[in-house]
């Protein structure tokens, strides 16, 4: 995996912690912390966006957010657990791989 996916990964996992936060934050620190995970999320997808497709980098970062997101409530939040939120979150990460796997990087030219 390279340098740009890595930060796509990053950027993921500060998605999954800015939007816990935006509904456990209490505290003007909670609040601060949760703006700076939003900034190096997006950041981090920016970057990505640079050598990746935007559309492809997007896709992933949101597909990755939105399972790490439930699964986290499921085990940290007392959310109901469902088998059939899990086997459609697990469609959604074979999609997010296979968007991974036939996505390349964009050539010197394309840039």
């Amino acid at each position: 995996m390279n340098k740009d996916w890595t930060k796509l990964m990053i950027g993921a996992f500060f998605e999954v912690l800015w939007v816990i936060g935006l509904k456990h934050s209490n505290t003007w620190w909670e609040v601060l912390l949760t703006i700076v995970f939003i900034f190096i999320s997006f950041y981090a997808l920016v970057k990505s966006g640079e050598t990746l497709p935007v559309g492809t980098a997007y896709a992933v970062f949101v597909g990755l957010g939105t399972a790490g997101t439930v699964i986290t409530g499921i085990l940290f939040f007392g959310e109901e657990f469902k088998l059939s939120k899990i086997l459609l979150i697990a469609v959604l990460l074979v999609g997010v791989m296979g968007l991974k796997f036939v996505t390349g990087e964009k050539g010197a030219s394309q840039k």
